[in-house]
């Protein structure tokens, strides 16, 4: 039985897999992987709450802290059912995927160019803060413009440059997509507070129990490596690291083989047929 719709793709059998997208985007930022990861398990990839198709922010959960964006998307996975899976995640997916860990809701993660890895009291919440709120003011400027500007694929490249290398492989219309999602994002000024007050990093990754590979994007412009991942190579214990080469932010875009295989690779030696062979 599957779901397509604004909130959530679901299709597929077999090993349950649950890919989160990054702050501000949608599921679709996993659609060139899709196809090939449904042939193989149960996908599920939820819209996040507050972001543009999925659920509004529960009522009675705050978002003062990364730990309070766990809260809301384990009550939305209890919601559909999902009790535990392979847990798959992009920047702010991969730190909620982190945080489910945490939870005992993890039977592998994969991260890719999680958040939430910086060095507490360090200057990168505070860059990444300026850097979406920049991001935020040139949306609402331009968005009149957008769908023009993405019919050329230069033009895709440039405008898509900080989320991945490759943008004029994108299509116009999906192009144009990407680029407007983050204007339905009801929690934008929330998750910039917390950044602001020091509050998104994850917590307590020594208690991450589930195998746990960080696949970084070379080319990451939004969480470079060197500055925002010192915690996960630190803290988490048993940690796989590799770096994905020739890759933006969302390295879904640019190398889907690749980003497929990494998942697979990675779900595939820890189910529980391979765990117990």
């Amino acid at each position: 039985m599957g779901e397509l719709s604004p909130a959530l793709y679901r299709a597929g059998s077999g090993e349950p897999v649950v890919l989160l997208h990054g702050f501000t985007g949608h599921w679709r930022h996993w659609r060139p992987v899709l196809a090939d990861l449904v042939a193989r398990y149960e996908v599920i990839a939820p819209a996040l709450s507050g972001h543009q198709g999925g659920p509004a922010y529960p009522a009675g959960i705050g978002l003062d802290r990364l730990a309070d964006a766990g809260d809301s998307l384990e009550q939305h996975l209890d919601e559909l059912g999902v009790h535990s899976a392979h847990l798959i995640g992009n920047s702010m997916g991969g730190a909620l995927a982190l945080e489910l860990a945490k939870r005992g809701r993890a039977r592998s993660v994969v991260a890719f160019s999680p958040g939430g890895g910086w060095e507490i009291g360090g200057p990168e919440p505070a860059r990444i803060a300026d850097f979406f709120a920049r991001q935020m003011r040139m949306i609402r400027a331009s968005q009149g413009q957008v769908r023009r500007v993405m019919a050329r694929p230069g033009a895709r490249r440039l405008a898509l440059r900080d989320i991945m290398r490759h943008g004029e492989l994108v299509n116009p219309a999906e192009a144009a997509a990407l680029s407007l999602d983050p204007l339905a994002c009801t929690v934008v000024d929330d998750v910039l507070a917390s950044l602001r007050a020091g509050h998104a990093h994850v917590e307590d990754l020594h208690t991450i129990a589930a195998p746990t590979l960080i696949a970084w994007a070379e080319h990451d412009r939004i969480l470079p490596l060197a500055g925002c991942a010192t915690r996960f190579r630190r803290e988490i214990p048993g940690v796989r690291f590799e770096i994905l080469p020739g890759v933006g932010h969302v390295p879904m875009w640019d190398d889907p083989i690749g980003v497929t295989a990494t998942i697979c690779r990675w779900v595939d030696a820890h189910t529980g047929a391979a765990l117990t062979a």
